[in-house]
């Protein structure tokens, strides 16, 4: 009896390829949900959608990006052949943001600026994890390869942009409870 023969779906190669396309899949399930439903919001409420987006959607952000970190292990382990450094970058200010700030302060939760940073997030993922499921799958379409390589570079500095007016919200909103708390001790002292 000869050598003990795996089929093909079962043999090593193919099982990272399979997980690799089922978890990219899922992330790109996740993204375009929140895209779409903010989208369908948009154009149903108008601009009322805006102030009320993290209630409406920030369990499944935060979802998609704690499955997100994931990443850094198939990095670390192999599975994916990307840069760790930027990915860990990338990783954590999203983790911090959404985490520490965001889901921490309540009044700045109905910001536009969680909203548009939301739409930014999550079109750079829809087309970034649309790209690299197709790829491990070895379907390569010129313009999403064009799009993944090339729309953070206007979308990046945005969401930075977006990212700091965020900060000001949070430091501003910080400075006036401080500044209101101290005034209604010095009324109560009165």
């Amino acid at each position: 009896m000869g050598p003990l023969v795996l089929p093909t779906w079962l043999q090593p190669r193919y099982r990272k390829n399979a997980y690799l396309f089922i978890y990219y899949l899922i992330q790109f399930c996740g993204h375009s949900w929140i895209l779409t439903n903010m989208t369908a919001r948009l154009f149903s409420f108008g601009k009322d959608s805006m102030a009320d987006t993290f209630y409406a959607i920030g369990l499944v952000m935060r979802v998609c990006q704690s499955v997100s970190l994931l990443e850094l292990l198939h990095i670390y382990v192999g599975i994916e052949s990307n840069h760790l450094f930027p990915r860990f970058l990338q990783l954590t200010e999203r983790v911090v943001i959404l985490f520490g700030v965001i889901t921490s302060q309540e009044e700045i939760q109905e910001k536009y600026v969680v909203c548009v940073l939301f739409i930014f997030w999550n079109l750079l993922d829809m087309v970034r994890y649309t790209y690299s499921m197709l790829s491990v799958v070895g379907i390569s379409y010129t313009v999403l390869t064009w799009l993944s390589q090339t729309l953070w570079m206007p979308i990046y500095p945005l969401c930075v942009l977006a990212e700091g007016m965020y900060f000001t919200y949070s430091h501003l909103y910080a400075e006036r409870k401080d500044v209101l708390r101290v005034f209604s001790v010095k009324q109560k002292k009165m």
